[in-house]
């Protein structure tokens, strides 16, 4: 039976029946999440919320900064999530010392040829792991912005295309701070998540324990290809977003920048800088993808809020005062999602 009720669509309506379809299409081509949970499973015990933004980071193209003190599993999921879809994966360690071309390349004079010719460097690959970012000194980080945004590195004169999917994982470690070079707002900015990765529940801590305590290491099997990742990809691009969840997306990200506007006068002192069109854009990408996650060819306002805080904690910058009072930006984050009504 067909109903007459229709949504909007890209400008379009569609039919109940088209999104039923669009559902049952996200359902068959999402089946291969819960394979590579089990592969992941077998690693790395629990940090659901870490594994799920890589995963949404994957889908989408969005890059994702893990914060979390050593010794929590964030190199070891990683690494475990590239080898789970036969992706390249190339893991470097930032320190003080590190030059721009001992991330992306350099020419190298061939004496057989009279020529300069480029050695890439390990930057071209899908899965880039930038252990302890923040150690590394402007110039470093300002090589791999490039990448991370253009998804290109020049190297000489000329530039190279990144292949697909490439992902930037960077990992800091809130602890030690003698000796870092804090991320610039702009470039915490290129990152879609910033994650909070804890420490295990006493029962995973056993699980971790029984499990890693020995010599004999869990094999880990590729269950898609590279090519089935980017149609996923795809595929997930197209999941339906009606307008009131656009426009709940935008509410949150304007109530974020004129708290005063939105009912929040008490957090109005709190907020110096709110989300930028980039956290809106991030918003809407990664709502998608949480929704292709849970087998669902639409978006719901829980989808949004689910990675509200992953998408916004590192794009709020507080005043002074907030800092005076040991109020964070999650505090913030969910006092206006309290706030904002849902359609």
């Amino acid at each position: 039976m067909r109903s007459n009720k229709s949504y909007s669509l890209g400008g379009k309506n569609v039919s109940e029946v088209d999104i039923m379809a669009l559902n049952a299409a996200i359902k068959q081509e999402s089946q291969f999440i819960d394979k590579m949970m089990a592969e992941i499973n077998k690693v790395v015990v629990g940090q659901k919320e870490m594994v799920e933004g890589i995963m949404m980071g994957l889908l989408t193209g969005g890059h994702i900064l893990l914060e979390g003190v050593p010794g929590l599993a964030k190199t070891l999921t990683i690494a475990t999530v590239s080898k789970s879809i036969s992706l390249d994966f190339q893991r470097i360690q930032f320190t003080p010392d590190l030059l721009p071309t001992d991330l992306i390349g350099t020419m190298i004079f061939n004496p057989k040829s009279g020529e300069f010719a480029p050695r890439k460097g390990p930057i071209f690959t899908n899965i880039v792991l930038a252990d302890e970012i923040n150690r590394a000194p402007a110039k470093v980080q300002s090589a791999l912005l490039e990448a991370m945004a253009e998804k290109q590195v020049t190297i000489g004169d000329e530039s190279y295309k990144l292949a697909a999917p490439f992902l930037v994982l960077a990992t800091q470690n809130p602890l030690e701070q003698e000796g870092t070079y804090p991320l610039p707002e702009a470039q915490m900015d290129r990152f879609m998540f910033k994650i909070n990765v804890v420490y295990p529940g006493k029962g995973e801590e056993l699980e971790i324990l029984n499990r890693m305590g020995t010599n004999e290491k869990p094999v880990v099997n590729s269950v898609i290809s590279k090519e089935d990742l980017l149609r996923a990809s795809e595929r997930a691009d197209q999941i339906y977003v009606d307008n009131k969840i656009k426009n709940y997306i935008v509410e949150l990200i304007m109530a974020s920048r004129k708290p005063g506007e939105y009912g929040l006068s008490r957090i109005a002192n709190l907020v110096n800088v709110g989300g930028s069109p980039r956290a809106t854009i991030s918003l809407y990408r990664a709502a998608k993808a949480h929704a292709f996650l849970r087998g669902r060819g639409y978006v719901t306002a829980e989808d949004v809020k689910a990675i509200a805080y992953h998408v916004l904690r590192h794009r709020l910058i507080l005043t002074y005062e907030a800092e005076a009072e040991n109020i964070k930006t999650d505090d913030i984050i969910k006092e206006i999602l309290s706030q904002v009504e849902v359609p």
